[in-house]
């Protein structure tokens, strides 16, 4: 009998290190985070049936995940962005707060600390509930000249999108009354600023490029669209030693939603796959990039109609005009990946994102 103990400890040793190498594998060196606001399952049923070869096809891994919030059934994307970026479920309207009112780390901070890179990018204003649920912490939504201080402040590598009004003060294009340029401020800390269509030049390892107001201007006419800010982002964010944590935001996706207007909707979701397809090629070249792609709740009710077998007559079909509480795609591909299968609440699908950056105590059950 000792000597069957013996063999077996002896394979036990011979396997630890494949473990080992397991282990290192699913531990991504970046990540990028991709959030189609407002995309359900029937706006990613019309991505797929409006585009052979969409990107979000190539996924291996798919899943679901229920967008509940700690006060609604139906949440909004303070809430659901916050459930995201932290692990928990908060009250709606509320950003980057558990449903305490306390503040909850988030995605990014906790990969700064780690010394990684981070950033944001939205096709909404920065300062907009999503993005702002993950470099900010306040107790509402409409608190956009705070949230543009915290992100000012926030340290992030990257910060692209619309938003330039809540950066500015007035009488230099922007609104706000404290008299604070928050650009000149970044730019002091050595951030390279633009604040037009144009990419941030070169010169920094940080930079903020806002190239609207508020809002970006919709698809297929935005300029610059998701996929050129995402290669920018990427194309600085590579630099760096330790990797990096992104989020990317198709956020007028929801808008089109909203106005029940299903050809705008399709151009989003068309401006959001290209995005994916960037990220699909850094990450396949790259080999240690995890890509997770989900929403923070379906607007809408939309589902897909028609009559011819290769969708030339597809027609969007409405519920509403609101918000609803159904299930949103996940879709993961790289290192990890396989942890994001199957059907989970949000704020268990950033847990998991935590996870695959190193330990993360979380305080109670999500």
């Amino acid at each position: 009998m000792r000597g069957r103990y013996r063999v077996i400890h002896i394979v036990h040793l011979l396997l630890l290190p494949l473990a080992i190498v397991t282990a290192q594998r699913e531990q991504p060196g970046n990540i990028i985070f991709m959030i189609g606001d407002g995309m359900g399952t029937g706006q990613l049923s019309a991505l797929v049936l409006a585009k052979p070869g969409a990107a979000v096809l190539e996924f291996p891994v798919a899943g679901l995940s229920a967008t509940q919030s700690a006060t609604h059934f139906v949440t909004e994307s303070a809430a659901g962005g916050t459930a995201l970026s932290t692990g928990y479920r908060t009250n709606n309207a509320s950003v980057g707060l558990r449903s305490d009112g306390k503040p909850a780390q988030t995605l990014l901070e906790f990969a700064r600390d780690l010394g990684k890179a981070v950033g944001v990018i939205a096709t909404s204003s920065v300062t907009h509930a999503t993005p702002a649920s993950f470099l900010a912490h306040v107790s509402s939504r409409k608190l956009e000249f705070d949230i543009a201080e915290q992100m000012a402040a926030s340290g992030a590598d990257v910060i692209f999108g619309g938003g330039r009004q809540w950066f500015l003060p007035e009488g230099q294009g922007g609104k706000r009354t404290d008299g604070r340029n928050l650009l000149s401020e970044m730019q002091n800390k050595g951030y390279t600023v633009s604040v037009t269509q144009n990419p941030p030049a070169d010169g920094s390892d940080k930079a903020i490029w806002l190239t609207a107001n508020d809002g970006t201007a919709p698809a297929p006419g935005r300029k610059p669209t998701s996929a050129e800010m995402l290669g920018e982002a990427l194309r600085l964010l590579s630099k760096k030693e330790h990797g990096f944590v992104l989020m990317l935001e198709g956020s007028q996706i929801d808008w089109a939603c909203h106005d029940n207007d299903f050809a705008r909707t399709r151009d989003e979701l068309l401006d959001f796959d290209n995005a994916v397809r960037i990220a699909l090629d850094f990450a396949a070249k790259d080999g240690n990039t995890l890509i997770v792609v989900t929403a923070d709740h379906e607007t809408g009710g939309l589902g897909v109609m028609g009559t011819n077998p290769d969708g030339s007559d597809m027609q969007g079909q409405w519920l509403h005009k609101e918000h609803s509480g159904g299930l949103v795609p996940v879709l993961a591909y790289g290192p990890g990946a396989e942890r994001f299968g199957g059907i989970q609440r949000n704020d268990e699908l950033a847990r998991k994102l935590f996870h695959c950056l190193g330990d993360k105590a979380f305080e109670g059950t999500p």
